[in-house]
């Protein structure tokens, strides 16, 4: 589980209340399903559904692997690594296990870089506690599930579809989109505004989940009466405050 107290804006809801916030979203979808209003239910990936942080140590740990006897102390560090010490920006994280060196960080960035927005790199993503079953429940219950991304299509599109399926998310299903960006140049932030209003395309959008407060925000202030989801894992350094009206939970655990 990703710790939530070094990255959170806002205290995530109790375990007790997050369970009952859950459910109650899946009564909503079952109850907006029975009425006729084609429920929508809006995930993103990456750290939100899926914990990435096994995806960048993989990477790391293959740099150790390539570093060989050049630098056998920062291939000490890296290969006793584990996930809970990787971070949102891939240079504290080095800096977290003291490489400190520039020369380090720059060929670690970019040999990240190379790797970690490709399709065969997301076997090693994980999904959150819960995270499965509570879309199987939003999707059994008459919702539309639609997974958007900041993910690009032609780079990471087949392995997300891949990983949604081997993880049993409902995927390749009536009732079920997912949502790439047609460009990785596109910033996430800009995209996911630019698309939130097209999503009433679908049906009426019910809630949201997303791992940074800027795309909660924006989706609360196109759909008011939606409720709109920030998971408490990681986000985007100098994040704008979140909205009052956006809920923070821990992962889907109910």
């Amino acid at each position: 589980m990703i710790p939530a107290a070094a990255v959170t804006i806002r205290s995530p809801l109790s375990a007790d209340e997050q369970g009952e916030f859950l459910r109650g979203l899946v009564a909503r979808a079952a109850e907006a399903s029975r009425r006729g209003a084609r429920p929508v239910v809006i995930f993103d990936l990456d750290g939100t559904l899926f914990d990435n942080r096994p995806r960048t140590l993989s990477i790391l740990r293959e740099l150790g692997d390539t570093l060989g006897g050049t630098h056998p102390d920062v291939t000490r560090a890296i290969m006793d690594m584990r996930a809970s010490d990787v971070v949102y920006g891939l240079t504290d994280s080095l800096l977290g296990r003291g490489i400190d060196s520039p020369e380090v960080a720059a060929r670690a960035l970019s040999f990240w870089r190379a790797r970690f927005f490709r399709d065969e790199y997301l076997v090693h993503d994980e999904p959150l506690p819960g995270a499965a079953r509570f879309a199987r429940d939003c999707w059994d219950a008459g919702a539309t599930l639609l997974y958007l991304t900041g993910r690009d299509l032609p780079e990471m599109s087949v392995g997300s579809w891949v990983s949604l399926r081997e993880h049993g998310f409902p995927i390749g299903r009536v009732g079920t989109e997912l949502v790439c960006k047609p460009s990785f140049d596109i910033p996430d932030e800009d995209y996911k505004r630019e698309v939130a209003p097209l999503v009433a395309r679908l049906g009426e959008p019910i809630a949201s989940f997303d791992n940074e407060p800027a795309n909660c925000n924006a989706f609360l202030r196109v759909y008011p009466k939606m409720s709109s989801v920030l998971l408490a894992t990681q986000h985007a350094p100098n994040p704008p405050r979140l909205d009052d009206g956006v809920t923070v939970v821990r992962d889907f655990t109910s």
